[in-house]
């Protein structure tokens, strides 16, 4: 036999395909010839190859060797092509029945010793796999746990390259190491924090709770120690537990970023993400010049993400934002691909009411001057802002506050969320929406959803004097329909809209 093949996946982002990995020998000098557009670690696994082979006693020094990676059009990435181009070879070798590994994937990396080595993105990679229809796949052992995640398919633990050469040969239905109960159980995720550690702020814990039932954006101004931050890491405590298949979303771009089995968690807790402010563009959306990496909205995906001092971040950075924003999803260009990555995030920004933070009440001990003051949360375009539904000041805290009752806890605020977003599902079953917030402004105008006029007569005075613009029009509709959901009702009143109304003209250009 000198010909031999077998099965691995490529990934671009989250999407993937199924590449045929073949090896041929030949007579001639000594070579081992890699084709198919691999990458920089991808083009050095014939040395690892050739080095794990001789290690496990089967030298390839001699022997000249060609690989193809098919479709040779698509750039093939990572070191997790190493053990599919090994069985390649020794099924050319003959050490292997064609027919025993013509269909099976394998991922993973070799180490010179024979050794088998985890690799980024087996998650993804598995699931392309089995939507592909493959139902055998072999992966490090380390990989394992977050493969046997993907339902219908067989997962092949394995750790040395001569014990899955030496099952293949022996025609074994399971080529793969057995391991314990514990190296594959997710450990259990931390439990956020609850809100009732939140000390008052009423208005501001209202604005987080219809921002967790509607899924709305949320924008907090005000002094340091008000317990903004405190209130946007509280907003997942809030928030429904993922589904499985939203919690298989999360964890895949995690295995994308090199997150390893013993880090996973499927508790079905959403992601919360909060980059430094000196945050590039990059880290933000996603980039890098060889492989596309996921940036920090993709990493918040059915999750939050939360801008602390939201003005100190890039300006790039920041109008970057503007569009994953709308449509849910962000889309990497260079110049040989285009990546796109999954975004459909909360996004919740806080900022101080100038430069020293001491602009708040009198401000006695505010030393900014105004066009400080103003360059500041000029920061914040208007564009950027007009994509947040709800824009609250946070006031400082007061000793009245610290003598008064302590707020409600998590869960019971949690339930009220949850009863919510049934309403909301039942609301748009058969449609593409599940929450208000993804309702486009169009649907609700329309006959079958528009409100009476002597409903909606603040916002169409609003909207008349430009104190909003249509996209705002529309975004307070979707919060006075959120309103409505959390107090049981069918449908918004003019209150629930002017509380809706009230609510985004908080922000900086109000303050």
């Amino acid at each position: 036999m000198t010909f031999g093949r077998t099965r691995s996946v490529t990934l671009e982002g989250l999407a993937g395909a199924v590449v045929e990995v073949e090896a041929h020998l030949s007579g001639g000098l000594p070579a081992f010839m890699l084709g198919g557009l691999p990458d920089t670690a991808c083009a050095q696994s014939p040395n690892r190859v050739k080095a794990a082979a001789a290690s496990i006693g089967h030298s390839l020094a001699q022997s000249r060797i060609t690989v193809n990676l098919s479709p040779a059009s698509i750039p093939k990435n990572g070191s997790g092509f190493d053990l599919p181009i090994a069985i390649a070879v020794a099924t050319a070798l003959g050490l292997i029945r064609s027919d025993r590994v013509d269909d099976v994937v394998h991922l993973g990396e070799l180490g010179l010793d024979g050794s088998i080595r985890p690799v980024r993105g087996v998650l993804p990679a598995v699931l392309c796999a089995a939507r592909a229809g493959c139902r055998d796949v072999a992966v490090p052992v380390d990989n394992a746990a977050e493969a046997a995640l993907v339902p219908d398919i067989r997962v092949h633990p394995v750790a040395h390259l001569a014990d899955l050469i030496a099952a293949h040969a022996a025609g074994a239905e399971s080529f793969g190491v057995t391991t314990t109960g514990t190296a594959s159980r997710p450990p259990a995720a931390k439990p956020p924090p609850d809100l009732a550690d939140v000390v008052g702020q009423e208005e501001a814990r209202s604005a987080l709770e219809l921002a967790a039932a509607g899924g709305h954006h949320l924008f907090l101004l005000g002094p340091p120690g008000s317990g903004k931050t405190m209130l946007a890491e509280r907003l997942v405590s809030i928030l429904p537990r993922l589904s499985r298949e939203q919690s298989i979303d999360v964890l895949a771009v995690r295995s994308l970023l090199g997150v390893t089995a013993a880090e996973l968690s499927v508790e079905g807790l959403p992601p919360f993400v909060s980059p430094h402010h000196s945050a590039t563009q990059a880290a933000i959306i996603g980039g890098g010049s060889t492989t596309v990496r996921p940036g920090a909205i993709t990493q918040a995906h059915h999750g939050v993400l939360f801008l602390d001092e939201a003005p100190e971040f890039k300006a790039a950075a920041l109008q970057s934002l503007r569009q994953p924003l709308e449509s849910g999803q962000v889309v990497v260009s260079r110049a040989r691909a285009s990546v796109s990555f999954p975004a459909r995030f909360q996004l919740v920004m806080a900022a101080n009411p100038c430069p020293c933070g001491l602009g708040f009440g009198k401000g006695v001990g505010c030393s900014c001057t105004p066009l400080a003051k103003r360059g500041y949360l000029g920061r914040l375009s208007g564009p950027l802002l007009d994509r947040v539904d709800l824009q609250v000041q946070v006031p400082a805290v007061t000793r009245s506050s610290l003598a008064g009752p302590a707020g409600e806890s998590s869960s019971t605020v949690a339930a009220r969320v949850a009863e919510a977003r049934r309403a909301q599902a039942e609301r748009w079953d058969q449609t593409p929406w599940s929450l208000n917030s993804q309702v486009p402004g169009p649907t609700l105008r329309r006959r079958r959803w528009r409100l009476p006029p002597e409903v909606t007569t603040d916002i169409d005075r609003a909207l008349e004097r430009a104190q909003l613009t249509l996209r705002g029009y529309d975004r307070v509709m979707r919060v006075g329909w959120t309103v409505a959901d959390l107090a049981g009702r069918g449908s918004p009143t003019r209150d629930d809209l002017g509380q809706a109304l009230m609510l985004r003209n908080q922000g900086p250009v109000a303050a």
